[in-house]
């Protein structure tokens, strides 16, 4: 017994004396993490899950993702009860845990059981005390497992590259594309670089205009849209002359954003072929730079009937954010 007491002693001294002096954690010693991209497990009792504190969860962590033809939550979501979250469960790279205790708190904690891994540790003193910290902090909690998910995305993408020095002789950027893309068709002013899927492809449009073709305020939306219409029916063939278009029966969704440190335009919506039956999800980032006149035009866009779009478009946001300029 007193041998099994020291052992625990010192076994708990080196837990706690793992981290240096700055605070930081040696993690050398955990296991690689595991999950698909997009995956959230979220550790609460059965009882708080099938009611409100539940429901809160679901309608932030499960709520749609913009910009798809078809209804995908953000999160993939995977409940387990805390009796069962030991040994390889542990191991999920991202999870949400949510319990009743005696404070009401929300910790955010990264390699705790695995590495990379973020954990968010929601602690109530009431079910009503649950349901105000998840609806408080949600927006940033998302985010935050959003971005984790965006780096280990990149972090694969990053494994096998394509070469495309080209774009920086022609655009002056750089950009981390999986070997699995090839380059479709590339000029002067517009590249298409494309992977094949058993059903379909996944698209990268690269080109610019100059920087009075987007207004500002309310002209924006109709700006880019009418950008890349006049850009999709120009340079991507159609079969029996139809054209590729922002669909019209949707308004895309606006937002404002950053790549590599300029203010750019992110755009997500649908497009079509006019008049076929042919439609997908498209992301468009506008970068707005001043220093050379222009709009650099960053585009997603995928092609695959019949399939769940959200993680082939999350692929597609991943790689985009990589550009760099030179």
């Amino acid at each position: 017994m007193k041998s099994i007491l020291t052992f625990s002693v010192l076994f708990s001294f080196i837990l706690v004396s793992c981290g240096d002096s700055s605070g930081k954690r040696d993690t050398s010693f955990l296991t690689d993490s595991v999950g698909r991209i997009n995956g959230l497990q979220v550790v609460i009792s059965n009882d708080l899950w099938n009611g409100p504190v539940g429901e809160e969860v679901r309608e932030h962590f499960a709520a749609l993702t913009d910009g798809l033809p078809q209804q995908e939550p953000i999160f993939s979501i995977n409940q387990m009860n805390p009796e069962a979250y030991d040994g390889f469960a542990r191991t999920y790279r991202s999870f949400l845990h949510i319990s009743l205790g005696k404070e009401d708190t929300v910790k955010y904690k990264k390699n705790i059981y695995a590495k990379p891994q973020l954990g968010v540790f929601v602690t109530g003193t009431s079910e009503e005390k649950l349901v105000e910290l998840i609806n408080a902090e949600q927006e940033r909690i998302v985010s935050t497992f959003k971005d984790g998910e965006l780096r280990e995305r990149q972090r694969r993408t990053s494994i096998a590259l394509l070469d495309v020095d080209s774009l920086r002789e022609r655009f002056g950027i750089s950009m981390k594309i999986p070997a699995a893309y090839r380059i479709a068709s590339a000029s002067d002013d517009f590249y298409w670089i494309r992977k094949d899927l058993k059903s379909g492809t996944t698209n990268l449009l690269i080109y610019e205009v100059p920087l009075s073709t987007i207004g500002a305020d309310t002209a924006v939306i109709g700006d880019i849209v009418r950008m890349r219409d006049s850009i999709g029916s120009s340079y991507l063939p159609v079969e029996d002359e139809g054209m590729f278009i922002t669909e019209e029966a949707y308004a895309p969704y606006l937002f404002a954003t950053t790549i590599d440190g300029k203010f750019a335009y992110e755009t997500k919506g649908t497009w079509e072929v006019k008049d076929q039956y042919m439609a997908g999800p498209f992301l468009n980032y506008a970068v707005r730079d001043e220093e050379n006149n222009r709009y650099l035009i960053l585009e997603g866009f995928t092609y695959a009937p019949s399939v769940e779009k959200r993680d082939l478009q999350f692929e597609l946001e991943s790689i985009l954010k990589t550009t760099k300029f030179q």
